[in-house]
């Protein structure tokens, strides 16, 4: 599943994944974004492969911004990334 989400003022984030069991799997984070530092993309990934497929967003988020606390994200945030989630398990809807 693919879902992309482009930050407002900020820039894009693509999240890749599969389900497997009602679970988030081999979950791949991109985009044109910047962290620092480069392990942030690594601690972000694990945080959420695992995850229900029916997580809410705001926990997502949340989940992400633990992952992320000692980083600094630059071009996207934690709410752009569970949006690019969402979109991946809404088959990239809108």
């Amino acid at each position: 599943m693919h879902g992309e989400y482009k930050i407002p003022g900020g820039k894009l984030v693509v999240v890749d994944l599969n389900v497997a069991d009602g679970a988030l799997r081999d979950v791949v984070l991109s985009g044109d974004f910047f962290l620092e530092p480069a392990e942030a993309l690594e601690w972000m990934t694990a945080a959420l492969d695992g995850l229900p497929a029916d997580t809410p967003v705001e926990t997502i988020a949340a989940r992400v911004r633990d992952a992320a606390a000692h980083a600094e994200l630059l071009g996207i945030t934690p709410e752009g990334v569970a949006e690019a989630v969402r979109r991946a398990l809404q088959g990239g809807a809108q």
